[in-house]
């Protein structure tokens, strides 16, 4: 067999992780090993034998515990490799360091607001505050359509911002105050330079309230209605749809000019992640964080169920004992929300992740985490908190993609990265979303979906090279170029508050 056939990710390693399919017999001499099953690209084989209850390391770390005797060669999945508990070493701050600064600040073509943020994209959202004036808001922004803007070309549109929540909830619960802070979020959020709040009248999630919180803007630039008041759903459209149009020449009035990277937050997530995740896509990505840290910029990783049994890889990195101690906080949270819930935090991977060769969650998070690089942790956020910290940054989300990219953009990410292996359909609202693929096969089998291919790894282009691959298109979609996900009309479906608490 070709040496390519497989790869070993640490010296210490139980397993290899095969990159093409692999028939019982085949020989990886390298490894001195004969493959015993039929192994599916991205799937583990046992370099050794390997006794029931043993524990089974890939990049170094405890994936899981073989259920049953595993021979050399043999194929490492569900069937006998599963969970157990083992103590994890924090070592708090241990591998915390400066980052020096880069040589050469780079730059990116953005909207300069008179707030000091710098937007991405140039919008005008329509936000809901509860999903019964979800139709008013659509129709508001279905109104300005290609055709209405195109007197108006720095504007990239106006966007719906519905939900399913607002009422029916604990007005001073913890469900609440998450949804608060993600509208206000994103009424704030550096690429919108104007928002119109759309109420109901009688929901708890009152609109009135939550503008009170977002203190003064940019006169003209935040506008408020109510259905009731106005006299129905007809009157409450037009008024919406005058006061948008009364926004549109000092919204078009922003123009891109050249800003220092140092002003970017981007997102890190995944989804559909397969067994090559953990190998290209998200070190890859990791490297381009470790370069915009260096540049001055934050990058946020998040899905707090998705970094469970790898949160020891962070608390090392973390700025202090306060950073480390919010990280765990979060997670102790989640044991106990799954377990009221009937749940438990190794529900994961999904199927797809199984087929793709993910096996527990703790390979899934061990991968996962290496999105967010190597520089120091500096801050641990609550769910769509405002980020004002540089540097790499925590903030929890669910692993649900949709619903963590929401949190992540109300934080104030003007770019999402976004690594897959199985192919994901995503776009978070507002945000330009940057996919990329892990494996050669999804890039060319999807290629209308992605962005980037970080594939070519596995055929011996380096790290560093997809790593700077990676930053180019952040500063080049930052700069304007359409992710495919803003071409094919993904966000304004996937915008997704996180729902926490009862429904009443």
């Amino acid at each position: 067999m070709s040496k390519s056939a497989a790869i070993r990710l640490h010296e210490n390693d139980d397993v290899i992780i095969a990159t093409q399919q692999l028939m019982p017999g085949n020989t990886l001499a390298e490894f001195d090993v004969v493959v015993a099953d039929l192994v599916p690209p991205g799937h583990k084989i046992a370099t050794r034998a390997i006794k029931a209850g043993e524990p089974v390391r890939r990049y170094n770390q405890i994936i899981g515990f073989a259920k049953a005797d595993i021979g050399a060669g043999k194929h490492i999945h569900v069937h006998n490799l599963g969970m157990g508990e083992f103590e994890r070493d924090l070592a708090i701050g241990q591998d915390k360091h400066d980052t020096p600064p880069a040589a050469q600040p780079a730059t990116f073509m953005g909207y300069k607001r008179r707030n000091g943020k710098v937007g991405t994209r140039n919008y005008i959202a329509i936000i809901a505050s509860v999903n019964c004036s979800a139709t008013v808001v659509r129709n508001i922004a279905n109104h300005f359509t290609p055709q209405r803007l195109a007197e108006y070309p720095n504007i990239d549109g106006v966007i719906a911002l519905v939900h399913q929540t607002g009422c029916g909830m604990n007005s001073a619960g913890e469900g609440m105050q998450i949804l608060r802070r993600t509208l206000n979020g994103y009424a704030v959020h550096a690429n919108v330079a104007g928002a119109v709040f759309v109420g109901l009248g009688c929901e708890v999630a009152q609109v009135g309230p939550m503008v009170a919180e977002l203190g003064s803007m940019e006169p003209g630039m935040l506008q408020t209605l109510n259905i009731q008041d106005l006299g129905g759903t007809s009157k409450a459209i037009e008024r919406g749809i005058e006061q948008v149009t009364a926004m549109l020449p000092a919204v078009n009035a922003y123009k891109r000019e050249p800003v220092p990277v140092s002003n970017l937050i981007v997102g890190l997530n995944c989804g559909g992640s397969d067994g090559y995740s953990g190998i290209t896509a998200n070190p890859a990505l990791g490297g381009a964080v470790d370069m915009l840290v260096a540049h001055g910029a934050t990058a946020i990783l998040s899905e707090t169920p998705e970094i469970y049994g790898a949160e020891h890889l962070l608390t090392r990195r973390a700025s202090s004992k306060d950073v480390a101690d919010k990280l765990l906080a979060r997670l102790a949270w989640w044991k106990d929300y799954t377990a009221r819930n009937g749940g438990e935090m190794d529900n994961n991977p999904s199927v797809g992740n199984k087929a793709g060769g993910l096996t527990t969650i703790l390979e899934k998070s061990l991968g996962a985490v290496a999105k967010g690089g190597t520089t120091n942790l500096n801050a641990v956020y609550e769910y769509a908190e405002l980020v004002t910290a540089k540097g790499f940054v925590y903030m929890d989300t669910p692993g649900y993609d949709p619903v963590s990219a929401t949190g992540q953009a109300a934080g104030g990410a003007q770019v999402i990265c976004f690594t897959t292996g199985r192919g994901s359909a995503f776009g978070c609202a507002g945000v330009p979303t940057i996919k990329f693929a892990t494996n050669n096969v999804l890039w060319n089998r999807q290629r209308d979906d992605m962005d980037v291919n970080t594939g070519d790894m596995l055929d011996g282009v380096t790290m560093q090279e997809v790593s700077q691959r990676i930053f180019d298109a952040i500063i080049r979609h930052a700069s304007g170029e359409k992710t495919r996900s803003e071409a094919l009309g993904y966000g304004q479906d996937e915008f997704l508050p996180w729902h926490v608490g009862a429904v009443m």
